[in-house]
């Protein structure tokens, strides 16, 4: 069992997982943590609302400063990721290039142990930038030498997030009409970030060497219901309209081009449609972590007085 004095790192801090994490963490006693992400304004809200946290603003994808800071650490969390973007430049880089700096650092520092975040898109079936360069980011920390395990969480949702559900939350607020890409009846496996964190704790802790683990909400909802969920708890008065999936796709790529980080592009949209199901482990069997119900958790991301209202940008 890893002290509560121990260094972790937690690289993309910043992010949903990163401060979702940071929360369960100091819950759990935690109390040296340093976080590293190089989104400034995100991070100034992480420090904001956690003032004893070690945070490092640093672009992982150059060597830098932040390397120090792994000096003595007794554990790596590696969360930086894109997940969405409009060129394949950006993939490469915060992707790729970030874990090559980071892996380097660590085997400089000999960090004894290392959780890889990755993602359940490395069993889709869909072919994109951030499905492929997510799947040479996992292999390149299964080969670094370095003991680790790997998670594949599938979409995830909880505090502090600004895509996903939370941006489609907030949309929803604004506008009368919210349009949803033909029938709708698309399947989902939406995991609760909560639950996610306490996995990747348990992970922390019990440090098993090699495992590669696919994490899977424990409720299968379609899309279509998942905004209806949302919609309920929020007590919001939005009316849900089904457009057909080509205006839909059209006008995300319209969407695009005037947004430099768009929340939801046509990849996601055709992602969304593939028709990916996954199975994973039995989250109460091998850690202990018993999933928190679909409308439960939705009602916590989103009328939790302390983080609800907390919107990172992108």
């Amino acid at each position: 069992m890893i002290d509560l004095n121990a260094k972790i790192i937690i690289t993309g801090a910043a992010g949903l997982v990163g401060q979702n994490l940071i929360v369960q963490l100091k819950e759990k006693g935690y109390r040296n943590l340093v976080a590293i992400d190089k989104h400034e304004y995100n991070l100034n809200i992480l420090q904001q609302l956690h003032p004893e946290v070690h945070t490092v603003l640093a672009d992982l994808a150059q060597a830098g400063e932040w390397e120090h800071t792994f000096a003595g650490a007794a554990c790596l969390v590696m969360s930086q990721a894109q997940i969405t973007s409009k060129t394949a430049a950006e993939f490469i880089r915060n992707n790729i290039a970030t874990t090559t700096q980071i892996l380097r650092a660590a085997q400089q520092h000999q960090i004894p142990y290392l959780v890889h975040l990755s993602s359940s898109v490395v069993n889709s079936v869909a072919h994109d930038d951030y499905t492929n360069t997510k799947k040479e980011q996992e292999q390149m920390v299964l080969a670094s030498g370095i003991k680790s395990c790997v998670l594949r969480p599938t979409l995830m949702f909880g505090w502090f997030d600004p895509k996903h559900l939370g941006w489609l939350s907030r949309f929803m607020e604004k506008t009368p009409i919210f349009p949803i890409p033909s029938h709708g009846r698309y399947t989902r496996q939406p995991l609760y970030n909560k639950d996610f964190c306490h996995i990747i704790i348990h992970c922390i802790e019990h440090q098993p060497v090699g495992a590669i683990y696919d994490i899977v909400g424990s409720t299968s909802i379609d899309y279509v219901d998942i905004i209806r969920t949302i919609k309920s708890v929020k007590g919001l008065t939005t009316r849900i309209v089904h457009i057909p999936y080509w205006l839909f796709y059209v006008l995300l790529k319209i969407y695009a081009l005037f947004s430099r980080t768009p929340p939801f592009t046509a990849n996601q949209l055709t992602a969304l449609t593939a028709g990916d199901y996954f199975t994973g482990v039995d989250t109460e069997k091998t850690f202990g972590i018993k999933q928190t119900p679909f409308a439960e958790a939705i009602a916590e991301t989103f009328n939790d007085p302390r983080y609800s209202k907390v919107v990172l940008k992108l």
